[in-house]
């Protein structure tokens, strides 16, 4: 955004830290997904509080277009750490990916503070991941595509989530 055109990296992590929002990120990286960079890009556009980055420590930032710098980005190992870290901040766990059995985006109320979790680019959320979200959620489809991809079902389920809670004083 232009209105921080000439500040320092450090003033501008910091302004953002008071408007971000109490949603948080995270996306498996088992096999070095290429959209991981394209998620932490949104989740700064949409003032995620952080990207949790679950698996290999290194990503593809090419996406990313430098956000990275403004957006608070963790790593964890696996799925363990990253359930521990929620429970200890009381986050519940909200996968979303199109499996049997899960519930449709549209229709669920998204907690005002949680974690999103996405899965990889095409094998989706893992088994481990599944076991532990207090849901799964869908996003409905209509074409002959089986999904859309993991970046832009991230913007799909941010966007939701700011609906959600940062405009529902205006509806």
């Amino acid at each position: 955004m232009d209105q921080y055109r000439y500040w320092r990296r450090e003033a501008i992590v910091a302004d953002l830290d008071t408007q971000r929002h109490s949603f948080h990120v995270a996306v498996e990286n088992w096999e070095h997904d290429f959209n991981i960079g394209s998620v932490v890009r949104t989740a700064n556009a949409f003032g995620a509080e952080a990207v949790h980055i679950v698996g290999r420590r290194r990503w593809n930032r090419r996406g990313a277009m430098v956000t990275e710098r403004y957006q608070h980005v963790h790593h964890h190992p696996g799925t363990t750490e990253l359930v521990a870290w929620a429970q200890e901040r009381e986050l519940p766990l909200v996968g979303i990916d199109n499996l049997p059995g899960s519930v449709p985006l549209e229709t669920y109320p998204l907690p005002r503070a949680c974690v999103l979790v996405f899965g990889q680019e095409g094998p989706g959320l893992s088994e481990e991941v599944r076991e532990v979200c207090d849901a799964v959620l869908s996003i409905a489809q209509f074409g002959s595509t089986r999904s859309i991809n993991a970046g832009a079902a991230a913007a799909v389920a941010m966007h939701a989530w700011v609906r959600a809670h940062v405009f529902e004083q205006a509806v």
